[in-house]
């Protein structure tokens, strides 16, 4: 039987190469998109061979990567503007997450790709006041408008990060809480990744043109994933506050002085308003099976980062 391939656009980052290992496993053939100027090196050792070079905000790029010989059966679009690379190499962070994305969707419909699945933002449709959130939700309906098949992953709030301190933390007893108090639905980026390589091979057709919310089982606070961790680990992990209680008052004002703070202020304060949860469970479990708890996931986590 023919290797299916499957496009991963945004391969280079943290969680598009957990979805290169998935469908790896899964027996796919990935095509790596990366822009020219991308690590290569990580995805090599996974044993990626096929890559294609390509800019969201370069149109013709994009349709040679997506009409690129065999064509691609699905394409997974993890990349995003808003991100610590764009903020390095002084990349349009909005240009990438509006037009780019746009072009990205003509490319693939143009090139007759059978299914998109975007990695997409939890609530994004109601976070009007959060432009990175929002214009996930952009995307989905240009998805839809164009008749492009797809399926759009919403994820929840990430237990780890490209720049994960957590484990060390927790090593030291704690675990880092940016919002006390507040719940959150809660995910692994692996299982995100697992969640997507099903999305791009698995799921059937009559399953397309949604949007799932992605997490666990119920929604976590800092102090109920630092339980979590407790158990997980045997010994005694506490929730300890990120930012003093003052900080939220404090910095708003300065934000006209340090533009680069404004999108993570905003999130902050729509994350307070305590919204950031799953409305619908049940699109996940149909799909993907049932949805881990707070305690599985944090096992998980562990257990990939050495902490067990």
């Amino acid at each position: 039987m023919e290797t299916t391939i499957v496009t991963v656009v945004g391969a280079s980052g943290t969680l598009g190469s957990h979805i290169v290992e998935a469908l790896l496993e899964r027996g796919a053939r990935v095509r790596a998109m990366v822009r020219a100027t991308s690590d290569r090196t990580k995805l090599e050792a996974l044993g990626v061979t096929d890559f294609v070079v390509a800019d969201l905000n370069d149109p013709a790029s994009l349709q040679r990567a997506m009409t690129a010989e065999p064509r691609a059966r699905a394409v997974i679009a993890s990349a995003a503007g808003f991100s610590a690379h764009s903020a390095r190499t002084k990349g349009d962070n909005s240009r990438t997450d509006t037009e780019g994305y746009r072009n990205l969707v003509d490319a693939t419909k143009s090139a007759g790709v059978a299914r998109v699945v975007l990695i997409s933002i939890l609530e994004c449709d109601k976070a009007i006041e959060v432009p990175h959130f929002y214009q996930k939700f952009q995307t989905e309906k240009y998805l839809a408008e164009k008749r492009q098949p797809y399926l759009s992953l919403r994820a929840g709030a990430f237990l780890d990060r490209a720049k994960d301190i957590v484990p060390d933390r927790v090593r030291k007893g704690c675990f880092p809480d940016i919002l006390p108090g507040v719940p959150m639905a809660l995910v692994y980026s692996r299982d995100l990744a697992r969640y997507a390589a099903q999305a791009a091979l698995d799921v059937p057709a009559s399953a397309l043109n949604q949007s799932v919310d992605i997490g666990c089982d119920t929604p976590a606070t800092g102090a109920m994933v630092a339980a979590a961790f407790t158990r997980v680990l045997g010994r005694p992990v506490v929730a300890k506050r990120v930012f003093p209680r003052i900080f939220f008052t404090v910095m708003p004002p300065l934000v006209r002085f340090m533009p680069r703070l404004r999108d993570s202020l905003a999130v902050v304060a729509w994350l307070r308003k305590g919204g950031y949860v799953s409305r619908d469970t049940q699109k996940q479990k149909t799909l993907f099976g049932e949805l881990p708890t707070i305690e599985e996931t944090v096992a998980r986590y562990c257990q990939d980062k050495g902490l067990v």
